[in-house]
C-alpha cells in the first residue's frame, strides 16, 4: 500500500513540472491556417470530410497580434475572447519592466502617471494631465469608487502620504490585474495585494462627453 501511494505522489510531481515547463516555455505564436493543420496531422481533403474544423482566427489577425492575444490572455489569467483592443497591449508590451523614474518618459526610466497620458492619447484619443492629481480632476474622466464596476481601461488612483490625496495612478486590465509602477518599475500586478489595497482611493473613466470629441 505505501509503495503504491510512493507511487502516485511522484507521477504526480513529475506531471505537474511537465505542466509548468510547458507554461514556461509556451512561444506565443501560432499557425491556425487550415493547410498547416493538415499538413501536421497528415490530412488529405478526403480525411477532413468528416471533421470539424475550428477556426481561432476568425478576425483573420496577424502572427504579431496574435501573440499579443495569445500572451495577455495568459498573463491576465483570462480566455483569449477578452483580448480585444490590441492597441492597448501593444502599446503597453515594449514598455514593461521599464524602471521607475520620476517625472519621466524614457526606457531609461518612466513614471506611470506620464506614461498613462501617452497612452490615453494615443490609444483612446483622449487629452489628460501628466499628474495623477490632475487625472483625478479631469473634465474628461469620470471619478467612481466602487471596485465591481472596474473595466478594462480605467484608472485606478492610490494615495501614498498626507500631503498627496491623490498621489499615483495605475491602469485596470482584467481579472483584477493592473498596470502600475513600483520601485520595481513598470508592470502588471495583482491589484489584490494589500500594498494597492491600502492605497487605493477610486477610479475613472473616460467620460461620454470626452468619447464623442
Amino acid at each position: 500500500m505505501k509503495q503504491a501511494v510512493l507511487l502516485f505522489m511522484m507521477m504526480h510531481l513529475c506531471i505537474e513540472c511537465h505542466a509548468q515547463k510547458y507554461i514556461s516555455q509556451i512561444p506565443f505564436k501560432y499557425d491556425y491556417s487550415l493547410d498547416m493543420l493538415k499538413k501536421q496531422s497528415k490530412m488529405k481533403e478526403v480525411g477532413l470530410k468528416n471533421q470539424s474544423v475550428v477556426n481561432d482566427n476568425s478576425e483573420n489577425l496577424s502572427d504579431d497580434v496574435l501573440a499579443l492575444k495569445e500572451k495577455y490572455s495568459i498573463v491576465l489569467a483570462v480566455m483569449p475572447n477578452k483580448i480585444t483592443n490590441y492597441k492597448l497591449y501593444a502599446y503597453i508590451d515594449p514598455w514593461l519592466n521599464t524602471p521607475y523614474k520620476e517625472k519621466s518618459f524614457s526606457k531609461k526610466g518612466i513614471d506611470c502617471s506620464y506614461f498613462l497620458q501617452s497612452l490615453y492619447s494615443d490609444v483612446y484619443k483622449t487629452t489628460l494631465p501628466k499628474d495623477p492629481a490632475g487625472m483625478w480632476k479631469s473634465k474628461s474622466i469620470q471619478i467612481f469608487t466602487g471596485r465591481s464596476f472596474l473595466t478594462e481601461g480605467d484608472l485606478v488612483f492610490f494615495r501614498y502620504d498626507k500631503d498627496h490625496p491623490i498621489s499615483d495612478v495605475g491602469l485596470y486590465l482584467h481579472n483584477d490585474r493592473i498596470l502600475a509602477c513600483t520601485d520595481k518599475g513598470l508592470a502588471i500586478y495583482n491589484f489584490n495585494d494589500e500594498y494597492f489595497q491600502l492605497r487605493y482611493i477610486g477610479a475613472g473613466r473616460i467620460n461620454e462627453d470626452a468619447k464623442k470629441k
